[in-house]
């Protein structure tokens, strides 16, 4: 569920070799995995997040290139803004997309609606590296549709400069000590379920009376809120202009970087857990290239250059099991059972159910005006 990225810069630095000084490494040393150049000169459409993949920045080996190099297959790689507005576009018919990369209540949205198509593991003979935790979750029991490509939680991100005291609950986003300085998130889903986390509610709830209550409780926020953001909550964090915002860990520990003031908490109530995953739409034009592809992120030096890259948990064992991974058994992105927190994954509810919360939403975003 990327929305945002910073380089890790020390990773890119010390783990991946560089072809020039300062330049990407477009080549794979060591592929393990199973790959033909019989599509050489045809075209793999990738849709993603946007900078959700490690594109050669720093030395960092640039994943496309090299899978071309590989393969001879061309990539044209594009990018989304949320889960939504890929399913829009998808749903329109007015592209061809060979892989998507959405998150785990869009791709049950998808199989639901037929829009996918099942994945021939014979060709994706790296899928042994997937943790055995990651197979069979709710939105594909059977691992038919999809591979697990990164793995993420949300969490509570705070200026310790500011709040002096450290939280353990949501409900620091409502303290009117810190009005103007709390951020939140500018999309509903994420912006309802800390509410419902607070409330002790189900964040998958088909009882409309749940998201009312829940509606209410993001009014009361109104009052003590500096801004909702996306991408913003970057620069604000990173510079200070805020203090308090909730976000998804890995790149929590990208603003850490640039500000070391900031400070990390799974709140007490709970929070989102979410795994993303390597889908195969329906139209797909170009099968035997996305099956190839699809291996090749498998691959654990591939793997490894994007978890560096983006800092978000890796499903892939090739990387949580090398002690020379730049993030190796980070107690934020992999805790420990102890300290692992509460967490319940986003589910595909109901059409009406979310057409209403959509119009709860936008109620909240008119009574902030």
């Amino acid at each position: 569920m990327k929305k945002f990225f910073t380089v890790c810069l020390a990773a890119l630095l010390t783990a991946i070799p560089l072809t020039s000084c300062g330049g990407a490494n477009s080549e794979i040393t060591n592929p393990v995995g199973t790959y033909t150049t019989e599509y050489a000169g045809t075209t793999l459409n990738v849709f993603n997040w946007g900078e959700y993949m490690s594109i050669g920045s720093e030395g960092s080996l640039d994943v496309n290139a090299a899978f071309e190099a590989l393969t001879g297959i061309k990539v044209n790689y594009m990018n989304f803004e949320s889960n939504e507005a890929m399913y829009a576009k998808i749903k329109s018919e007015a592209v061809s997309y060979d892989i998507l990369i959405p998150s785990d209540y869009m791709i049950a949205r998808l199989i639901n609606e037929d829009m996918l198509q099942p994945l021939d593991f014979s060709k994706i003979d790296n899928y042994h590296y997937i943790d055995e935790q990651y197979k069979n979750l709710y939105f594909d029991p059977d691992n038919t549709y999809s591979v697990p490509y990164n793995v993420g939680m949300v969490g509570l991100i705070y200026d310790t400069t500011v709040v002096t005291e450290a939280p353990d609950s949501w409900s620091v986003m409502w303290d009117a000590r810190y009005t103007d300085n709390i951020l939140t998130f500018n999309n509903p889903r994420d912006a309802f379920a800390i509410a419902q986390f607070l409330l002790g509610q189900d964040i998958n709830s088909e009882n409309k009376a749940d998201w009312d209550k829940a509606a209410e409780k993001l009014k009361e926020q109104n009052p003590v809120l500096q801004a909702r953001v996306m991408d913003e909550v970057f620069n604000k964090m990173e510079a200070g202009n805020a203090a308090i915002a909730p976000y998804y860990a890995g790149d929590y520990l990208t603003m850490a970087e640039t500000n070391p003031d900031l400070a990390f908490v799974y709140p007490k109530e709970g929070t989102n857990i979410f795994v993303d995953s390597v889908c195969v739409p329906k139209n797909a034009q170009n099968y035997e290239a996305a099956m190839l592809y699809i291996n090749f992120l498998l691959e654990p030096e591939v793997a490894l250059a994007n978890a560096e890259y983006i800092c978000y948990a890796s499903p892939n064992t090739a990387v949580t099991e090398n002690p020379d991974y730049y993030l190796y058994q980070n107690e934020i992105l992999y805790p420990t059972a102890e300290n692992m927190p509460k967490t319940q994954y986003f589910h595909d509810i109901s059409p009406e159910i979310r057409t209403y919360y959509e119009k709860l939403w936008e109620e909240i975003l008119l009574a902030d005006e």
